[in-house]
């Protein structure tokens, strides 16, 4: 029979022939021909189609990719429910948002790691940071009311958190949403490592930004360190998102970088490969004049900062924009000022559909959807509510209808308000009661040259560490317990680790409360000629029974050498001493001379004894104190 006589074949399969069956072996594939629809006659292989042999990627097939990609990222998508699109002048103000963060944060960090110097003080010249450094805490209206309500004084440059005050009474808390680097830290790090089981838009998302009663905490907080300040103390700064951020990152996270950084380029150079080792020291010259540090700093218990910053950071995987949310001082401050903003939100409950679209991206949790009440001061002003809502329920707008608006502070505890300030009123006496700060006075507490009277200095010191990062000899470290509790992370000197330059005023000039006068190098180096007494920190004394000539007969002058006052206030005494053989040894045994030791603690530094010097620094004699004295005549003992 010839193929022309043979039936048409089967609609589902396309072929004349016998059918295979389904479970059996395979048929043997052998070039035939066959029949299809139609009677038209083909080969089998034509039916295949054609296979080419693979081509490496070319570059061009990877751009057609990527113009692809952006072609179906640029196509509009449908959106869910009634699909209205949001206001284009919102998407617009969306966007900017997201451009204002990453700039903001870029020029936050740019000026913390130009809170350094990188010149040398010889030749007399005035140094200065050529940037405003400490820009961001002059425009902080917690540290201004803080300082104001613990010193009884605006410090001169706060007055630049007037302006922030001004843009939160008119377009809300937009510096949490738009400006602050601690909160756009908190958005990036709650983006970068969500939830696992939360997924991008799931029920746990949905319920982590509603608002809950955690959020209230903050303004407990607030309530406590506002008291402690009216009591004198400014220990509120150690919760300051701004503060955190210097302290943080200037004191653990950069020198973390620049000893990862070195310790790898110097694997690199000790390869004995000219190529590496040329490149090696190329990227260090080139970090060094951008990023890191010319040496290597080391802070006194850094790993606490740093690991409470990395604590919080964590916590957004939880609970999104934790910080902001529970503990803030800062926000809750803004949150207050924002309350009656002319610029915000109203809302058409009519038209809510329950969809949440509105919580899945907010970052206040504010209660953003339908049928509640919008939390207008815990609002960050990120408008990602009304981009995501498709049925044009929200609007942002100015001088909005508030009758869909209330406060958080509306479901506070009126007994947690005032557990709060009795908190803060109590701490500061408790603290004080211990005898770190009248009667038993720590030795080794030595403040940055030009620092005010010890309790005026608690008063105004927020803890923000911008002199201990600017300190070119890494000399200033925060401290643990050397001054109470109520110190923590207060600026001392550890003369073993640095000691201060003389001709060094830069401590002063990037204190943004006063804590730390703006003096001039004269006032710190005195003017004979003028009558002007240098400022002294401290005073050195020796331990002679571990000082090389005093104990052991043996030649050092070490100190003596390195002493940077003139005339220098360590003079020695020359002597011969027998040695353990009978031999006289010419040595010179080192004094300290009171009057004009300014306790710079370079002799400290470069003491050759390594495990405890045998000359050491204190505070006593410190020109801010009227009672740390040491020279009899100059005492106060018998005044009032």
């Amino acid at each position: 029979m010839s193929g022309g006589d043979l039936p048409l074949p089967l609609p589902w399969l396309g072929v004349v022939g016998e059918v295979p069956s389904l479970d059996g072996p395979a048929l043997a594939q052998t070039p035939a021909t066959v029949v299809i629809a139609k009677d038209l006659v083909a080969p089998a292989t034509a039916l295949a189609p054609p296979v080419t042999a693979p081509t490496a990627r070319s570059a061009t097939g990877v751009v057609e990719r990527v113009r692809g990609w952006w072609r179906e990222k640029r196509k509009p998508h449908k959106r869910p429910g009634s699909g209205i699109p949001a206001r284009k002048i919102i998407v617009a103000l969306r966007n900017s948002r997201r451009v204002s963060q990453f700039a903001f944060l870029f020029l936050f960090l740019f000026l913390l790691v130009r809170t350094e110097f990188r010149g040398s003080f010889s030749g007399g010249a005035t140094v200065r940071m050529p940037y405003p450094v400490e820009g961001f805490l002059l425009a902080d209206p917690f540290v201004a009311l803080m300082t104001f309500l613990s010193s009884h004084a605006v410090y001169r440059s706060l007055w630049w958190s007037v302006g922030m005050v001004a843009l939160t009474l008119v377009f809300g808390r937009v510096f949490c949403g738009w400006i602050c680097p601690f909160g756009t830290l908190h958005h990036f790090f709650a983006w970068l490592f969500p939830n696992p089981k939360s997924g991008t838009g799931g029920a746990r998302r949905v319920r982590a930004n509603m608002t809950h009663p955690y959020q209230n905490v903050k303004y407990y907080l607030l309530g406590a360190f506002l008291v402690a300040a009216v009591c004198g103390s400014a220990i509120g700064g150690l919760f300051d998102p701004i503060c955190i951020c210097v302290r943080a990152i200037g004191l653990a996270v950069l020198p973390a970088i620049s000893y990862v950084t070195g310790r790898g380029l110097d694997q690199v150079s000790q390869t004995n490969i000219h190529l590496f080792q040329q490149g090696s020291d190329v990227t260090r010259d080139a970090l060094v004049a951008t990023v890191l540090q010319p040496k290597q700093y080391f802070f006194h218990q850094t790993w606490v900062i740093g690991g409470l910053l990395f604590a919080v950071l964590l916590a957004n995987r939880w609970i999104p924009r934790f910080w902001c949310r529970a503990l803030c001082p800062l926000g809750a401050t803004l949150g207050l000022i924002a309350r009656n903003a002319l610029f915000g939100m109203e809302k058409d409950h009519s038209k809510c559909t329950d969809c949440n679209l509105c919580l899945v991206d907010c970052q206040g949790a504010d209660s953003p959807q339908g049928g509640v009440k919008w939390k207008q001061d815990e609002c960050h002003m990120c408008l990602n509510c009304e981009t995501a809502c498709p049925e044009d329920v929200i609007k942002f707008r100015f001088l909005p209808n508030r009758r869909s608006a209330t406060l958080a502070q509306d479901g506070m505890d009126r007994r947690k308000v005032l557990v709060a300030a009795a908190t803060g009123a109590a701490v500061l006496p408790l603290a004080r009661a211990s005898d770190t700060l009248d009667s038993n006075y720590y030795d080794r507490l030595i403040r940055p040259p030009g620092s005010v009277p010890e309790r005026d200095f608690m008063e105004r010191c927020i803890r923000c560490a911008e002199c201990m990062k600017v300190c070119p000899n890494n000399a200033l470290h925060p401290a643990l317990l050397e001054s109470g509790i109520e110190g923590l992370w207060t600026p001392i000197l550890i003369p073993r680790i640095g000691y201060c330059e003389p001709t060094c005023v830069l401590c002063g000039q990037v204190c943004p409360t006063g804590a730390i006068q703006k003096i001039t190098e004269e006032q710190k180096l005195g003017n004979p000629v003028r009558h002007v007494e240098p400022i002294k920190i401290g005073t050195a004394f020796y331990d002679h029974g571990r000082c090389l000539p005093w104990s052991m007969a043996t030649p050092c002058i070490v100190c003596e050498e390195f002493c940077p006052t003139s005339p220098k206030s360590i003079w020695v005494e020359e002597i011969d001493v027998p040695d353990r053989n009978g031999h006289m040894v010419h040595v010179q045994r080192p004094h300290v001379d009171p009057q004009l030791c300014i306790g710079c603690g370079a002799c400290e530094k470069v003491c050759p004894v390594q495990d405890r010097p045998a000359v050491y620094v204190t505070s006593v004699g410190e020109s801010r104190s009227r009672t740390n004295v040491i020279l009899l005549e100059t005492s106060n003992y018998n005044r009032s």
